[in-house]
């Protein structure tokens, strides 16, 4: 009995404790921002118990449950249009005390001027999927040291030599297509963009055939399952914050992901050990891991040690940051291939006129589309209404934001030279709401790619040219930008005259009926959360064959 009556005594106390500290922390917090609503600082009505659990609450509640999260910000100023382009949101304890921020001018201060760290809640997110000394969330020399060994990777010059591979998947997908477009049935896009990307990264990555496009892959669907169970631990769902196996499969399934990546690596190794001359090797296009191990062996050259050996701290690195890649490199791309068709379905007349600047540059041969890129990689750099469409597209369905933590004594500026503080705050750059910022964009809501070629004195023309954010700006940029746009212009180019891939959002929805809300400012197609940001319900769609 008295061990009984230590264990709840025990758990007493450690209530306790909890009650404590989440009493002590509400009041920090919630009397924080009323000082700073007294200071005028922007923010809508803030209750001194609730903080804008209500005011958060009540809008989320007229939008589809599942909706990215990333929609709130603008969302907020449609509610409350005074507070502008900075302002702040307390939702504690669901959420870290923020600054959001929707201006491109404000976001250049923290991100290029003076760039922060990344806040906390990301080396949280990104943890189970890369082992934790990954480049989103490395900073100082660590970060640049790493950057700087992968950098000659993801270069542009380089990855046009990886065109002829990476043509190799977009043929498997355009069969695909193919074959979808025989049966004439609605199906979800969304899967079968996302095996494309897993298979191009593998390639670029590490010269592995994956092949999900055609099978089950044991790691591509570990991955994907890692995906699923993580968390930034601030979700509203607490059963989903708190479930039980979260912490056994993110163990299992990082653990699987650490041995694969890790048996990769000591292959690559050991055959750039033993043929340490390029030209003993077969003749092919080196991938990234390749370029990063070349660097590290020409560094290790002279140094006593067993050179049939890698150094295990840069092993445990790099392997991160190739489960960084793996992750990052598919997700991102895969959503806006997605929404690349959505939005030229939607705009038929775009997409006739893409389609004839490819019948100018790549000929009339349709099918020799793909063997025509692979001898001639050059020919992607002369199709500027295709990158167009995939910038707007990205303006329109950013597939993240950045989030940075706040320090003391610093301080955003505004143009009227009011000051906010960031101390203790989370910083949020928010890239859906500076894309449709209507202060640095013209017609922000419309789909008109021709921005992106408009001269000076035309009223598209953006000269901020900070509002795209799609890959952020200054040095913590995202080092895999070029090959995003390298491999949606590559897609674009093979299967847009082959096909038309319409939205099937409405026979999706007679099909299967649904209370709650379907769109977003009248968008059918909104983003989730899935890892990046995704088309709802998968994007369900048609594939014909154009005539």
């Amino acid at each position: 009995m008295s061990l009984l009556r230590a264990i709840i005594l025990s758990a007493l106390l450690w209530l306790v404790y909890q009650l404590g500290r989440f009493c002590l922390g509400l009041i920090s917090i919630r009397s924080r921002f009323q000082r700073m609503q007294k200071d005028g600082l922007p923010m809508p009505p803030h209750h001194p118990l609730f903080g804008h659990l209500f005011i958060v609450g009540k809008i989320m509640s007229r939008l589809p449950s599942d909706v990215h999260g990333h929609v709130l910000p603008r969302q907020i100023l449609k509610s409350y249009p005074h507070l502008g382009p900075i302002f702040y949101v307390d939702t504690w304890p669901f959420g870290p005390p923020m600054l959001v921020v929707t201006s491109a001018h404000a976001a250049n201060q923290f991100t290029v001027a003076h760039s922060l760290p990344k806040f906390a809640t990301m080396r949280q997110y990104m943890q189970p999927m890369t082992g934790g000394m990954d480049l989103p969330t490395l900073e100082g020399r660590e970060w640049k040291m790493w950057r700087t060994v992968f950098n000659p990777g993801f270069s542009s010059s380089h990855l046009m030599t990886m065109v002829p591979q990476v043509v190799k998947d977009v043929v498997t997908f355009a069969e695909i297509l193919e074959q979808r477009a025989a049966s004439a049935q609605i199906f979800s896009l969304d899967p079968l963009t996302i095996n494309l990307t897993l298979d191009i990264i593998g390639r670029v990555t590490l010269d592995l055939v994956f092949n999900a496009q055609k099978q089950p892959n044991s790691f591509t669907s570990t991955l994907r399952s890692q995906i699923r169970w993580l968390l930034f631990g601030n979700e509203a769902n607490l059963f989903q914050r708190w479930h039980p196996l979260r912490p056994i499969m993110t163990f299992w399934n990082s653990r699987q992901m650490l041995a694969f990546v890790g048996n990769e690596m000591d292959k690559r190794f050991l055959r750039n050990v033993s043929h340490p001359d390029p030209l003993a090797q077969a003749p092919r296009s080196k991938t990234i891991i390749d370029l990063a191990l070349d660097k590290y062996l020409s560094e290790r050259k002279g140094n006593v040690g067993d050179e049939t050996t890698m150094d295990a701290t840069f092993k445990d690195a790099a392997i991160c940051q190739i489960r960084t890649f793996l992750f990052a490199g598919h997700d991102t791309s895969s959503s806006t291939l997605c929404y690349c068709y959505h939005l030229l379905s939607l705009h038929t007349e775009i997409r006739d006129a893409v389609i004839k600047e490819h019948n100018s540059v790549l000929g009339p041969e349709i099918g020799q589309a793909a063997s025509l890129l692979s001898e001639k990689p050059h020919l992607l750099n002369q199709l500027p209404y295709t990158s167009a469409i995939i910038k707007e597209t990205l303006r329109l369905y950013p597939a993240a934001s950045s989030t940075r933590q706040g320090e003391p004594g610093f301080n955003i500026v505004s143009p009227d030279g009011r000051l906010y503080p960031t101390d203790g705050l989370l910083i949020w750059s928010n890239h859906f709401a500076i894309h449709r910022n209507p202060n640095s964009w013209k017609r922000p809501d419309e789909f008109l790619p021709q921005r992106w070629l408009a001269e000076k004195d035309d009223e598209l023309h953006n000269a901020d040219k900070g509002a795209w954010r799609t890959f952020e700006h200054g040095p913590r940029n995202c080092i895999g930008q070029e090959l995003a746009i390298l491999e949606l212009k590559l897609v674009l180019a093979i299967t847009l005259r082959r096909f038309n891939v319409d939205s099937a959002y409405d026979e999706y929805d007679r099909l299967r009926a649904r209370k709650s809300p379907k769109t977003v400012d009248g968008d059918r197609a909104y983003q989730i959360l899935a890892g990046a940001a995704h088309p709802n319900d998968g994007f369900p769609c048609k594939v014909t064959l154009r005539a």
